[in-house]
């Protein structure tokens, strides 16, 4: 009854966003046709998740998911919000859960490859069906410091879903209660399973200090390599030869400092010799 309420009414103000996104009434259209033909096709709410337009705003949408089975969210119910643009299906959504959950921060945008963080892997076939599909998915995975993530012990995730149970949106009310047990899933299409199969977490934009020095290792080209290599087996040839020098210098210095000692002891004695004879002649 809410999804039917809400379709009619968008009905109503189709034409004023038509002629809001684009005066000819050829594609400003297009957005909203396809959110209410996305809106009409989740209608009912399934097990697994559900999701919905806000009265006053077809662009932005609440979903709800259970938390998925065998999984520290096994139990679970998480609610949030998708944001969409004005150029949906065209350019990707932006995903933010409310519910405290212990993988994803709080009224905090997650980076999806379905989301906004990147729109070069978007695909315009991809449906909000999708991006939940893929939030389900991911939600088992490690944060591994992607933006937006968590890593909660498995204590703490459970703590947090037993809380879910008793959470409420100010604008859907209790979310516990927005699921039905009664409807079974909805099969996943193909390009879904492909989707799933293929889609990864962004990662963080500031990587740790192994992460970093990975990277430039990997970054070095064969020369550079090549030319670091020189320049250390040169510095190590040069070390080596002044190791085998130094022994060599050290002996002729001492060969040296051996000469003019005994040149000087003779010489000493040569003028002590004088100095005697001249005294016993006087």
């Amino acid at each position: 009854m809410r999804i039917d309420h809400m379709l009619h009414k968008h009905e109503q103000v189709l034409q004023l966003f038509a002629l809001l996104y684009n005066p000819d009434n050829t594609t400003g259209i297009k957005p909203v046709k396809r959110l209410m033909r996305e809106a009409q096709e989740l209608h009912e709410a399934t097990e697994e998740y559900c999701a919905y337009p806000l009265d006053d705003n077809l662009f932005e949408w609440h979903f709800t998911i259970q938390g998925p089975p065998s999984t520290d969210f096994e139990g679970g119910v998480y609610h949030g919000r998708i944001l969409l643009p004005p150029e949906y299906p065209m350019k990707p959504p932006n995903i933010i859960l409310l519910t405290p959950n212990g993988r994803f921060k709080i009224n905090k945008k997650i980076c999806l490859s379905i989301s906004d963080y990147h729109p070069e892997t978007w695909q315009p076939s991809w449906s909000i069906r999708t991006a939940l599909l893929a939030l389900i998915a991911f939600m088992p995975t490690p944060g591994n410091g992607t933006i937006g993530s968590l890593d909660y012990s498995i204590e703490e995730r459970q703590k947090l879903v037993k809380k879910s149970l008793d959470w409420q949106c100010e604008n859907c009310g209790k979310v516990v209660n927005l699921l039905s047990k009664n409807t079974a899933k909805k099969p996943i299409t193909e390009e879904e399973q492909n989707m799933l199969d293929t889609i990864a977490l962004k990662v963080d934009d500031t990587p740790s200090p192994e992460t970093s020095f990975a990277e430039n290792a990997n970054n070095v080209t064969g020369s550079e390599l090549r030319r670091r290599t020189e320049t250390t087996f040169s510095e190590t040839q040069e070390t080596q030869s002044s190791m085998h020098l130094n022994p060599q210098v050290e002996t002729m210095s001492s060969s040296n400092d051996l000469f003019w000692s005994i040149l000087i002891a003779i010489l000493a004695s040569a003028i002590i010799l004088l100095v005697l004879r001249r005294l016993f002649l006087v």
